[in-house]
């Protein structure tokens, strides 16, 4: 039922990102003063005067200062406030910014609080040239403040390569190409044209990182401004780190936006969220070729706005790796030539850890307040384990009602298909699942690994001989599909190896 009490309809009401490059990066703000400048800047874009007056003060994870410790109290000294809800998200999940929205919406739609605001930042930037400093001696004083996250595949996973999101993602780009019936070109191509056009959006966007439009062409050249970095990709269809950004919002309920005379057409109205999750590890999931959990988000938020993808004149689909809105776009039905961000996706619009999402409802905010009507978010967090999706109208969303449940976990779970057991010392025939291939950063290929199935439907890991020409030629020159064809995994002295 439609809720039509607007002290308990929530809406945005202010927004501001900010990015932060001096000639010098360690004179750069740390990601608490990146913090303070996005908000300062969503409350003049309020209309001012309202930082002080917060009910709820709600902070996105960062790394790349964790010696600043928990953030609640040091922002809200800063900001002059005082609420009586103030937290940090417990790690940086990239969904983090979603949820933190959704909870706010919740706590309005409960009579819990008027007044809220969502912030994250990163200053990797800074962080990266501090510690130049330190490593030359030049400032003794500086003590290592980068964070390296903590959120690590097992030690059998780690052996073979898989370590990172880097190493991971590329196993559902394999593996859904595969199964779409793609080959390598076709696959390749509609990641480039994707890209391609997040770096035009990024180009109009003021608050982007690289405002510089890549065409497909550039995208898909490998040389060295844009080397292999993990079977299939390369620099420019990854996120981009290395920024310095903040990025935040203020939610009202309805009633306090009026009391405070902001006008209509500067309102953003909040829909109906859904999130679940993937299993923590790789490894333990049921399949590389789409996920249960980002199916489940995307379908019941739009279940329960009562939407389509007609619905929707923007979208942000997560783009950390070319697989996460390929996936998306082909769960919501929008098509591959339409743009896939409001921001400019993690490579150009810029990629700050967990708080990317941020950035993309500042955007989405920008957008609909001078055009359209809906708008779709998409967040992805961890080794594509994290999906939380929302909402976003510029007029009033007839299915929303707050507080709600966004929790639907026990649906993706029920549908989820049953998981392999994980074997680490088989040796004997075996069907590849997916893989990749690692690369140097002199472009050449250092490492591979093959997830493999056994004849007893189990799964297990295999090392790649990068210097078996023949070898490495069959998975990366896409002239036959890897996926899906049959090898045999061998005992070699230091671990199992895969034979063709």
């Amino acid at each position: 039922m439609a809720m039509t009490d607007p002290e308990r309809i929530p809406v945005i009401i202010g927004v501001g990102q900010v990015n932060d490059r001096p000639e010098d990066p360690d004179q750069g703000l740390d990601s608490l003063g990146l913090m303070v400048e996005a908000l300062k800047v969503a409350e003049t874009d309020a209309g001012g005067g309202l930082l002080a007056e917060l009910d709820s003060l709600a902070i996105v994870d960062q790394i790349s200062f964790h010696s600043l410790g928990k953030l609640p109290e040091p922002l809200a000294a800063a900001i002059g406030a005082n609420p009586k809800i103030n937290y940090q998200s417990a790690a940086p999940h990239g969904d983090t910014p979603v949820r933190l929205l959704n909870e706010a919406a919740n706590r309005i739609g409960a009579g819990e609080v008027k007044l809220a605001a969502i912030v994250g930042a990163e200053a990797l930037r800074t962080a990266a040239g501090r510690a130049a400093k330190a490593a030359s001696g030049e400032d003794k004083s500086y003590n290592a403040i980068r964070k390296v996250a903590t959120r690590r595949e097992p030690n059998y996973a780690q052996t073979h390569g898989l370590a990172a999101p880097v190493d991971v993602y590329p196993l559902y780009e394999n593996a859904t190409r595969a199964a779409w019936g793609q080959s390598l070109e076709d696959a390749q191509f509609e990641s480039a044209e994707i890209w391609a056009r997040f770096s035009e959006v990024a180009a109009a966007n003021e608050g982007a990182w690289i405002r510089k439009p890549a065409s497909p062409e550039d995208i898909l050249r490998v040389d060295e401004r844009n080397r292999p970095i993990s079977f299939p990709y390369s620099k420019l269809m990854v996120a981009n780190s290395s920024v310095n950004q903040g990025a935040g919002f203020i939610v009202a309920s309805l009633a306090e936006a009026w009391r405070r005379g902001i006008a209509e057409d500067r309102l953003i109205h909040i829909g109906m969220g859904a999130a679940a999750k993937e299993p923590p590890s790789i490894l333990h999931r049921d399949r590389y070729d789409g996920s249960v959990s980002m199916e489940t988000s995307i379908t019941r938020t739009l279940e329960l706005n009562d939407m389509g993808a007609e619905d929707f004149d923007f979208v942000e689909l997560y783009s950390c790796f070319p697989c996460v809105p390929k996936m998306a776009r082909r769960i919501l039905g929008w098509p591959w030539d339409r743009p896939a961000t409001v921001f400019g996706g993690l490579t150009f619009g810029g990629g700050p850890i967990a708080n990317y999402m941020s950035h993309a409802i500042v955007s989405m905010v920008e957008k609909l307040r001078t055009e359209g009507r809906y708008g779709f978010l998409f967040a992805n967090g961890g080794f594509a384990t994290d999906n939380h999706c929302i909402v976003l109208g510029n007029r009033p969303i007839a299915a929303a009602s707050f507080p709600q449940d966004f929790d639907y976990q026990a649906e993706a779970e029920a549908q989820r298909g049953p998981v392999p057991e994980l074997v680490e010392d088989y040796a004997g025939p075996a069907t590849i699942e997916s893989y990749t291939v690692f690369y140097g950063r002199d472009g050449a290929p250092k490492a591979g690994v093959v997830v493999a199935r056994t004849p007893e439907n189990k799964r297990t890991l295999a090392h790649v001989d990068v210097g078996d020409a023949a070898m490495l030629a069959f998975l990366t020159d896409g002239k036959q599909e890897p996926v899906g064809t049959a090898g045999q995994v061998v005992a070699l002295e230091d671990g199992f190896g895969w034979r063709a």
